[in-house]
């Protein structure tokens, strides 16, 4: 009797044993995957940003450069 209850002892203990352990390993992998995800995610978004941020401001900067340069040579033509 001991010998069948020492089995089903083990059945069961490997079998709650292999289920705790999938959840576990999920929900590590879960927040693992989240916070890299995140912070590579970060890292992208603020390097985009930069470069396009940089790149429309020298847009912005140069059309208005050549706006108020024309209007300043405009108004000293014209006085």
């Amino acid at each position: 009797m001991n010998k069948v209850r020492y089995q089903i002892w083990n059945q069961v203990r490997d079998q709650v044993w292999g289920q705790v352990e999938d959840q576990v390993r999920y929900q590590i992998w879960n927040q693992v995957r989240d916070q890299v995800w995140g912070q590579v995610e970060d890292q992208v978004e603020d390097q985009v940003w930069d470069q396009v941020w940089g790149q429309v401001w020298d847009q912005v900067r140069d059309q208005v450069e050549v706006l108020v340069m024309g209007q300043v040579s405009g108004d000293i033509r014209n006085h």
